[in-house]
C-alpha cells in the first residue's frame, strides 16, 4: 500500500509502507532506500 510521509518541513515523501515505529512514525521504501516520517493523514473525500 502507498504511503505519504512528511520528513521536515517542506520535504514529503511517497512509497510502499513498510512497517510502523514505536515513536508515532511509519516506514516506507522507496526503490532500495527506506525513509522514516510522519504520516500525512488519511482524509475521506
Amino acid at each position: 500500500m502507498l504511503r505519504t510521509i512528511v520528513i521536515g518541513n517542506y520535504v514529503s515523501v511517497q512509497g510502499t509502507f513498510v512497517r510502523g515505529l514505536p515513536d508515532g512514525k511509519i516506514l516506507v521504501r522507496v526503490g532500495d532506500r527506506e525513509f522514516a516520517g510522519h504520516p500525512v493523514s488519511q482524509k475521506a473525500a
